[in-house]
């Protein structure tokens, strides 16, 4: 991977994608009492491309320029402070977790013996309830939740690099762009956001707290051309308790 890699956002267009981050297709699929992210394809791309971010384009998910021919507004509106001044913390008997509300209904934060990531942290006595939520904060797309452990660690996946265009067919729509591995986020105005080790991105031009998802791609039924039929998708593993 070349050095720096970098989502710049270009005011009222798109996100400049710099220094061959790998583009990859991504499917939120039910699974048991949870869900499961499957991979589809990855995309060819140059070291640097463009990542629609008003939700019209004919070149999903790359930029063809209709931003401008639709007035797309980009203005960013999402908080810039700290995740830490942002998040509220629940304390549980085992772990903490830290949650600072920005979701975007990814969902990977229910589903383990039908407990919440909420409801984990509260039985998180239990080792295996310490654990599971565990999973589930660090698979939290938006990066919304995060588990904090008592000796005051932050527990995080390992991720590489990566960005997932993702489609949601349970819901009929498409999703935003999550980006994983602490891939610095820049501004139309040069400022940083926090580097973060997994965040969604608005890519249906929608969201109330740009350049974040707010899962506004639900309530506007964004549908960018290419989202599967769920059957097709799931197997009798994804379906059947007790595997």
């Amino acid at each position: 991977m070349a050095d720096n890699p970098k989502i710049k956002i270009i005011k009222d267009g798109p996100y400049k994608v710099s220094g061959d981050i790998p583009l990859k297709e991504g499917f939120i699929v039910p699974h048991l009492k949870g869900y499961v992210l499957k991979d589809g394809k990855t995309f060819d791309h140059e070291e640097t491309y463009y990542l629609c971010r008003c939700g019209h384009s004919k070149t999903m998910p790359f930029c063809d320029g209709s931003h401008a021919k639709h007035g797309f507004d980009g203005t960013e509106t999402a908080s810039r402070k700290p995740y830490e001044e942002r998040a509220a913390i629940q304390e549980g008997e085992g772990i903490n977790l830290a949650d600072d509300g920005r979701c975007s209904l990814y969902r990977f934060c229910h589903g383990y013996d039908g407990h919440s990531a909420w409801e984990l942290t509260d039985m998180s006595a239990d080792k295996a309830y310490a654990d599971a939520a565990r999973f589930h904060a660090s698979e939290c797309a938006a990066g919304r939740l995060t588990i904090i452990e008592k000796n005051g660690e932050v527990f995080e996946n390992e991720y590489e690099k990566e960005i997932y265009v993702i489609q949601d067919p349970e819901k009929g729509v498409s999703s935003g762009f999550v980006a994983r591995g602490g891939i610095d986020l820049e501004a139309a105005d040069g400022e940083l956001y926090e580097n973060r080790n997994r965040y969604m991105l608005c890519r249906c031009g929608e969201s109330k707290t740009k350049p974040f998802c707010r899962a506004d791609h639900i309530l506007s039924n964004f549908d960018d051309g290419h989202i599967p039929n769920l059957d097709d998708l799931m197997t009798e593993e994804d379906k059947l308790p007790g595997k």
